[in-house]
Protein backbone atom coordinates (compact mmCIF):
# COMPACT_ATOMS: atom_id res chain seq x y z
CA UNK A 1 0.00 0.00 0.00
CA UNK A 2 1.95 3.54 -0.89
CA UNK A 3 2.57 5.51 1.98
CA UNK A 4 0.35 8.62 2.18
CA UNK A 5 1.67 12.02 1.37
CA UNK A 6 1.10 13.69 4.37
CA UNK A 7 2.73 10.64 6.80
CA UNK A 8 6.31 11.88 6.83
CA UNK A 9 5.39 15.65 7.08
CA UNK A 10 2.91 14.60 9.96
CA UNK A 11 5.81 12.43 11.86
CA UNK A 12 8.08 14.81 11.85
CA UNK A 13 6.03 17.67 13.50
CA UNK A 14 4.78 14.79 16.04
CA UNK A 15 8.31 14.00 17.02
CA UNK A 16 9.07 17.14 17.79
CA UNK A 17 6.00 18.63 19.82
CA UNK A 18 5.78 15.51 21.18
CA UNK A 19 9.66 15.14 22.38
CA UNK A 20 9.20 19.03 23.72
CA UNK A 21 6.49 17.64 25.54
CA UNK A 22 8.02 14.74 27.11
CA UNK A 23 11.55 16.08 28.09
CA UNK A 24 9.01 19.08 30.26
CA UNK A 25 6.59 16.53 31.59
CA UNK A 26 9.24 14.57 33.29
CA UNK A 27 11.34 18.35 34.04
CA UNK A 28 7.70 19.04 36.43
CA UNK A 29 7.43 18.58 40.31
CA UNK A 30 6.46 15.13 41.18
CA UNK A 31 2.10 14.73 41.44
CA UNK A 32 1.44 18.58 40.15
CA UNK A 33 -0.96 20.04 37.96
CA UNK A 34 1.46 20.79 35.35
CA UNK A 35 2.98 16.79 35.55
CA UNK A 36 -0.66 15.26 34.96
CA UNK A 37 -1.27 17.99 32.05
CA UNK A 38 1.91 17.78 30.73
CA UNK A 39 1.61 13.89 30.22
CA UNK A 40 -1.69 14.04 29.20
CA UNK A 41 -0.82 16.29 26.52
CA UNK A 42 2.11 14.20 25.34
CA UNK A 43 -0.41 11.45 24.93
CA UNK A 44 -2.67 13.72 22.96
CA UNK A 45 -0.11 14.60 20.68
CA UNK A 46 1.34 10.77 20.30
CA UNK A 47 -2.29 10.17 19.68
CA UNK A 48 -3.38 12.67 17.45
CA UNK A 49 -0.01 12.55 15.29
CA UNK A 50 -0.22 9.04 14.60
CA UNK A 51 -3.92 9.11 13.16
CA UNK A 52 -3.59 12.01 11.36
CA UNK A 53 -0.21 10.48 9.55
CA UNK A 54 -2.69 7.51 8.15
CA UNK A 55 -4.63 4.31 8.56
CA UNK A 56 -3.00 2.42 11.95
CA UNK A 57 -2.58 -0.92 11.17
CA UNK A 58 -4.32 -3.25 13.98
CA UNK A 59 -2.82 -6.90 13.29
CA UNK A 60 -3.47 -9.65 16.09
CA UNK A 61 -2.98 -11.06 19.35
CA UNK A 62 -3.75 -10.73 22.64
CA UNK A 63 -2.57 -13.42 24.93
CA UNK A 64 0.71 -13.67 24.08
CA UNK A 65 1.58 -9.50 24.16
CA UNK A 66 0.14 -9.71 27.83
CA UNK A 67 2.41 -12.79 28.19
CA UNK A 68 5.12 -10.89 27.09
CA UNK A 69 4.20 -8.17 28.73
CA UNK A 70 4.65 -10.14 32.16
CA UNK A 71 7.52 -11.86 31.45
CA UNK A 72 9.42 -8.43 30.39
CA UNK A 73 8.59 -7.20 33.55
CA UNK A 74 10.39 -10.06 35.23
CA UNK A 75 13.28 -9.40 33.64
CA UNK A 76 13.20 -5.68 34.50
CA UNK A 77 12.37 -6.22 38.16
CA UNK A 78 16.05 -8.33 38.13
CA UNK A 79 17.63 -5.69 36.26
CA UNK A 80 15.82 -3.85 38.77
CA UNK A 81 17.63 -5.20 41.83
CA UNK A 82 21.38 -4.63 40.25
CA UNK A 83 20.33 -1.08 38.92
CA UNK A 84 20.03 -0.23 42.55
CA UNK A 85 23.82 -1.15 43.21
CA UNK A 86 24.76 1.02 40.54
CA UNK A 87 24.51 4.79 41.83
CA UNK A 88 23.64 6.40 38.11
CA UNK A 89 21.07 3.95 37.49
CA UNK A 90 19.76 4.14 41.60
CA UNK A 91 19.73 7.78 40.49
CA UNK A 92 17.78 7.82 37.60
CA UNK A 93 15.37 5.36 38.82
CA UNK A 94 14.24 6.91 42.46
CA UNK A 95 13.96 9.98 39.99
CA UNK A 96 11.59 8.97 37.77
CA UNK A 97 9.63 6.43 40.33
CA UNK A 98 8.72 9.87 42.05
CA UNK A 99 6.30 10.38 39.95
CA UNK A 100 4.33 7.15 40.29
CA UNK A 101 4.46 7.84 44.54
CA UNK A 102 3.49 11.26 44.56
CA UNK A 103 0.22 11.26 42.54
CA UNK A 104 -3.13 9.98 43.28
CA UNK A 105 -2.72 6.18 42.24
CA UNK A 106 -5.69 5.60 39.59
CA UNK A 107 -4.57 9.03 38.15
CA UNK A 108 -0.97 8.18 37.97
CA UNK A 109 -2.32 4.66 36.37
CA UNK A 110 -4.30 6.38 33.77
CA UNK A 111 -1.63 8.60 32.85
CA UNK A 112 0.51 6.31 32.16
CA UNK A 113 -1.13 4.15 30.42
CA UNK A 114 -2.87 6.43 28.02
CA UNK A 115 0.96 7.58 26.99
CA UNK A 116 1.70 3.63 26.26
CA UNK A 117 -1.13 3.39 24.60
CA UNK A 118 -0.13 6.11 22.59
CA UNK A 119 3.29 5.90 21.91
CA UNK A 120 2.17 2.43 20.35
CA UNK A 121 -0.43 4.14 17.92
CA UNK A 122 2.58 6.74 16.75
CA UNK A 123 5.89 5.09 17.25
CA UNK A 124 4.36 1.56 15.83
CA UNK A 125 1.89 3.23 14.29
CA UNK A 126 2.86 6.12 11.99
CA UNK A 127 6.95 6.26 12.62
CA UNK A 128 7.46 2.19 11.75
CA UNK A 129 4.49 3.10 8.20
CA UNK A 130 6.91 6.31 7.39
CA UNK A 131 10.07 4.17 7.41
CA UNK A 132 10.65 3.19 4.21
CA UNK A 133 13.24 0.95 4.88
CA UNK A 134 14.71 -0.99 8.06
CA UNK A 135 11.52 0.04 9.98
CA UNK A 136 11.99 -1.62 13.14
CA UNK A 137 15.76 0.03 13.71
CA UNK A 138 13.85 3.55 12.28
CA UNK A 139 10.99 3.59 14.83
CA UNK A 140 13.09 2.58 17.75
CA UNK A 141 15.86 5.00 16.89
CA UNK A 142 13.47 7.61 16.50
CA UNK A 143 11.89 6.50 20.10
CA UNK A 144 14.88 6.25 21.60
CA UNK A 145 15.82 10.26 20.45
CA UNK A 146 12.55 11.46 21.84
CA UNK A 147 13.28 9.23 25.12
CA UNK A 148 16.58 11.74 25.77
CA UNK A 149 14.51 14.59 26.23
CA UNK A 150 13.81 13.22 29.78
CA UNK A 151 17.48 12.98 30.58
CA UNK A 152 16.94 9.96 31.93
CA UNK A 153 19.49 7.08 31.58
CA UNK A 154 17.84 4.44 32.81
CA UNK A 155 14.46 5.70 30.83
CA UNK A 156 16.36 6.06 27.75
CA UNK A 157 17.76 2.34 28.50
CA UNK A 158 14.43 1.31 28.84
CA UNK A 159 13.27 2.68 25.51
CA UNK A 160 15.92 0.90 23.38
CA UNK A 161 15.36 -2.39 24.67
CA UNK A 162 11.65 -1.86 24.70
CA UNK A 163 11.09 0.12 21.57
CA UNK A 164 13.20 -2.54 19.64
CA UNK A 165 10.42 -5.57 21.56
CA UNK A 166 7.55 -3.36 20.57
CA UNK A 167 9.05 -3.04 16.91
CA UNK A 168 9.85 -6.25 16.34
CA UNK A 169 6.21 -7.25 17.14
CA UNK A 170 5.04 -4.97 14.68
CA UNK A 171 6.83 -6.50 12.30
CA UNK A 172 5.70 -10.00 13.49
CA UNK A 173 2.03 -9.21 14.09
CA UNK A 174 1.44 -6.79 11.32
CA UNK A 175 -0.08 -3.54 13.50
CA UNK A 176 0.76 -2.07 16.42
CA UNK A 177 -2.17 -4.66 18.80
CA UNK A 178 0.45 -6.92 20.28
CA UNK A 179 3.27 -4.21 21.11
CA UNK A 180 0.54 -1.80 22.66
CA UNK A 181 -0.61 -5.10 25.01
CA UNK A 182 2.49 -5.72 25.80
CA UNK A 183 3.47 -1.83 26.54
CA UNK A 184 0.51 -1.53 28.88
CA UNK A 185 0.64 -4.35 30.51
CA UNK A 186 4.77 -4.03 31.41
CA UNK A 187 3.93 -0.40 32.43
CA UNK A 188 1.20 -1.65 34.74
CA UNK A 189 3.13 -4.16 35.82
CA UNK A 190 6.21 -1.74 37.22
CA UNK A 191 4.15 1.08 38.11
CA UNK A 192 2.64 -1.09 40.99
CA UNK A 193 5.55 -3.04 41.91
CA UNK A 194 8.93 -1.27 41.31
CA UNK A 195 8.89 1.84 43.19
CA UNK A 196 8.92 0.18 46.15
CA UNK A 197 12.40 -1.19 45.58
CA UNK A 198 13.08 2.40 45.43
CA UNK A 199 11.87 4.37 48.29
CA UNK A 200 14.12 6.04 50.52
Amino acid sequence: MPEPPRRRPVVAATTAVGTALLGASLAARPGSRAFTALTLATAATWTAGGLAAGPVPRGRGVAAPVATGAGVFAAFYGAALVARRIPVLDRALTSVLRHADAGPGPLVLATTLANGAAEEIFFRGAVYGAAPHRPVTVSTAVYVASTVATRNPALVLASAVMGTLFALQRRATGGVQAPLLTHVTWSTLMLRFLPRLFRR
